[in-house]
């Protein structure tokens, strides 16, 4: 830093700590020469005091972009919107202090996340204003969408800035909400002071500054080369930053002195910068390096877009009151101030996490020693021609002189400015306040009723110093419309004479009464005039909107099938003013020629799915169409017509000869072993007398029922395995193998299945198992008869049922050991009178 540029620092701070205003800074800034060619100017910041660190907590160095700790504290203005702010795509974050004139509108793209931070960033210089100081101020509605919020804290709970706003506040926001109709005033005077200074930093007496470098576009970047040596590099561009076809470009700086401030001044009505430059890492990227001494003056352009992949670098100002500046690059990194409106959003192609970043802007601009620039009221009003009347609802354009053209031109290459659009509202009065100059209204739309003037350009309006104060006007009369004549609907209705029903195909013309003979008369050298000719649709109704007078509706060819009606003329018909809401109408009838009837066979075929052979057996019915409701209704309160019912026979064809109309077959049983079909209806067949020769037919497959899985059956015998004696009581678990490991395993994690739960074997020794599934079996032998013992192992098998043996099934045959007698679990002690070991042993034996 050179040892000016350290001095005006110093000052700089110093009255930022003593809370001294701008002006006040203003008047101790020295003389400082800007460059070869240019005029000796005082350096100074921008108005209000915008730029620099405010205390807060100023850090000696801001860090570049990152997520560490918070740095220090900022209380200046990073933000000012002189118009609308915007959120929408994916837009993510606005670091530091936002300054809104008019409203705050969140509404973004779902898929961006639901919050937007604004004050604090995740990511950035992590250098956020004062806690419970307004984060963000608005001079009119903070509106955050359903189901968004507005993140003052950061997701700080010890963090908290506080939301301001004049208007209204709707939707969900974090911090203190403070409602304030002044909110705004103390940046009143800010949104004209910047314009002026915008203007002042790119012309001075109306030429463009006199740069000290070239700016190149070379396609792949735009290449800034100064001069080396001025403390105020100018650059001036007046074209688009992009590359070849619109892509992104570089962004290079060269021949830029160590601390000199670089002034970019952007020209041109609409201007694009689609750029990867700027970076995270301020030692890789060399654009970083500019960041706070590097401002991009946008004098007069209405339509900015700002788009790339780059953490783009530098501070903004717009400086056109009426522009509107669409960011979507990733990143900004320095002050952003703008007269007009601002949308932060994505790109169209998708990304999102786009966010403004707060740094300083530290440079040394002119001071043109400019005092804020006289504003005064623009003014057109809105009149009937004939009353004099205030009209609502004309719509006007505003318009400033700009291109030296004598006269509006809105369009073409160098255009006049487009100033602002407005409504009339019931007063009739439109009104811009808006700097001195030459202005125009431009009406572009009438009040309904009313005829657009010609011309339609009200001007020129000369707004200057001696007017400012009372503003200038113009009047703007309207005329009314010519009344449009009385118009209503003349109508036809086409019915079927029996049952009233709409008919289609019948043509008409419909004729106006213009000769005043009474009736319709359609040759000789005076007849009526024809206004229209119609068919009718399936709605039978013919319809005209013509203007009031008397007509008649000429039918000139019936319906196929029925008679032209005579007399063929249908009227008189009279529409008037007072009728002409509901218009007038008639019905026109038609009787049906006699048809000679038609009858054919309607068939249905019923045949194997799989073999495509006949089946006999099928139950049919046969049903028309007669309700007039597209497919077969069998029940409810107008079913359609039953005709017969049939069962086919070896051929698999069920025929019957009825009258032309439309059929289905209904399939009600299917053959034994098939299945019926789903769906079951087979149809519309349209019998006509075209086909009626040869009859119409439908084929109805069937599918064979599935047989069901074979199954068998395991019959255990019981004996004594002494004598072969047969046992009852013997009890017993049917288990089946299906853990696929050999052997039974009944516990444990994966155990086979029990397929019975028990069974103890008759009198005839005999346990049966019934309906078994093919498979491997194991006999469990839980309880013994009296007087037995179990088996040392009560597990016997495995026994395989198979497709081979279901029919026979399985016989096992299992014996037990005779025990110790009355060891059953029925053996009851020998006791009383005559009782003896033997008779005790004889009388367990004996008992089961």
């Amino acid at each position: 830093m050179n040892s000016l540029s350290r001095r005006l620092a110093a000052l700089r701070t110093r009255a930022l700590s003593t809370g001294a205003a701008c002006a006040v800074l203003a008047t101790v800034v020295p003389v400082l020469t800007i460059g070869p060619g240019a005029a000796t100017a005082q350096a100074a910041p921008l108005p209000g005091g915008l730029g620099p660190c405010v205390p807060g907590a100023c850090p000696d160095l801001f860090p570049g972009i990152g997520n560490g700790a918070f740095a220090g504290r900022d209380d200046g203005v990073n933000i000012f919107v002189g118009e609308d702010f915007l959120v929408r795509g994916r837009a993510a974050e606005a670091e530091g202090r936002v300054v809104v004139l008019d409203t705050f509108d969140q509404d973004k793209d779902p898929a961006g996340g639901a919050n937007y931070n604004l004050g604090i960033a995740g990511v950035g210089s992590r250098v956020p204003p004062s806690v419970d100081t307004p984060f963000l101020t608005t001079g009119g509605d903070v509106t955050i969408a359903a189901g968004e919020t507005l993140d003052t804290t950061g997701g700080l709970v010890e963090e908290r800035g506080i939301v301001r706003y004049a208007g209204t506040l709707s939707g969900t926001i974090t911090g203190e909400p403070d409602p304030d109709p002044d909110a705004v005033d103390p940046y009143a005077g800010l949104r004209d002071e910047l314009t002026a200074a915008s203007q002042c930093y790119a012309r001075v007496d109306g030429q463009p500054r006199t740069p000290t470098g070239t700016a190149v576009n070379q396609g792949f970047q735009t290449l800034f080369t100064g001069d080396g040596t001025s403390a105020l590099q100018v650059f001036n561009v007046d074209f688009d930053m992009v590359a070849a076809g619109g892509g992104q470009q570089g962004i290079v700086f060269a021949g830029i002195p160590d601390d000199a401030t670089v002034l970019v001044n952007v020209f041109g009505a609409d201007r694009v910068l689609n750029t990867y430059s700027g970076g995270i890492d301020d030692a890789t990227d060399p654009l970083n390096a500019y960041r706070e001494r590097l401002l991009w003056n946008y004098p007069d352009a209405t339509d900015i877009a700002l788009t790339g992949t780059g953490q783009f670098q530098g501070s903004f100002l717009m400086g056109e009151q009426s522009s509107q500046t669409t960011v979507s690059l990733p990143g900004i990194n320095g002050r952003f101030f703008t007269t007009g409106s601002l949308t932060h959003t994505s790109s169209a192609g998708g990304g999102g996490g786009q966010e403004f970043h707060a740094y300083p802007f530290d440079g040394d601009l002119p001071d043109c020693g400019t005092p804020p620039p006289t504003t005064g009221q623009v003014r057109v009003v809105k009149t009937d021609a004939e009353t004099g009347e205030p009209l609502a609802g004309a719509e006007f354009e505003l318009w400033r002189e700009t291109n030296g053209v004598a006269g509006l031109q809105t369009g073409g290459a160098t255009p006049d400015t487009l100033v602002t659009e407005c409504t009339t509202p019931a007063s009739g009065l439109c009104s811009s306040t808006t700097t001195t100059g030459t202005y125009y209204w431009r009406e572009t739309e009438a009040p309904d009723g009313y005829q657009l003037p010609d011309p339609n350009v009200f001007g020129p309006l000369e707004l200057d110093s001696d007017n400012a104060d009372s503003g200038v006007q113009v009047e703007a009369v309207n005329s009314r419309s010519p009344q449009p004549p009385t118009t209503g609907q003349v109508r036809v209705l086409k019915t079927d004479a029996e049952s009233g029903e709409p008919l289609a195909g019948a043509e008409f013309e419909l004729w106006r009464e213009t000769n005043d003979v009474a009736g319709l008369q359609t040759t000789g050298t005076d007849p009526d005039t024809m206004v229209t000719t119609c068919t009718t649709p399936a709605s039978g109704l013919c319809s005209s909107t013509t203007t009031t007078g008397t007509y008649y509706w000429r039918e000139t060819e019936a319906p196929d099938g029925y008679r032209l009606p005579n007399p063929n003329v249908f009227g008189p018909l009279v529409l008037t003013a007072e009728n002409a809401s509901a218009g007038v109408q008639v019905e026109a009838e038609n009787t049906e020629l006699p048809q000679p009837s038609v009858v054919g066979q309607v068939r249905v075929v019923k045949t194997d799915a799989e073999s495509g052979e006949p089946l006999a057996g099928a139950e049919f019915e046969l049903w028309r169409e007669t309700n007039g409701v597209t497919g077969l209704q069998t029940t409810g309160t107008d079913p359609d017509t039953m005709v017969t019912t049939c069962t086919t026979p070896a051929s698999g064809v069920c025929s019957r000869l009825v009258l032309a109309g439309t059929f289905y077959w209904r399939e009600t049983d299917a053959p034994d072993g098939y299945r019926l079909p789903d769906p079951n209806v087979f149809g519309p067949l349209v019998l006509t007398a075209e086909n009626a020769s040869a009859g119409v037919q439908v084929e109805a497959e069937n599918t064979r029922t599935p047989e069901p899985p074979a199954t068998g059956s395991l019959t255990l015998v019981k004996s004594d395995a002494k004598n072969g004696a047969l046992l009852a009581g013997a009890v017993f678990e049917l288990w089946r193998e299906t853990n696929g490991v050999d052997g039974l395993q009944r516990t444990g994690t994966d155990p086979d299945t029990r397929a019975d739960a028990g069974c103890a074997t008759d009198t005839a020794g005999r346990c049966v198992f019934d309906d078994l599934p093919l498979g491997e079996y194991y006999l469990v032998e839980t309880a013994v008869p009296e007087g037995y013992v179990l088996p040392d192992n009560p597990v016997t098998g495995p026994y395989e049922v198979t497709e081979e043996n279901s029919g026979r099934g399985v016989t096992v045959e299992l014996d037990n050991e005779r025990g110790e007698p009355c060891k059953g679990k029925d053996c009851k002690p020998c006791e009383g009178k005559g009782c003896t070991a033997d008779a005790d042993r004889a009388r367990g034996a004996s008992r089961v």
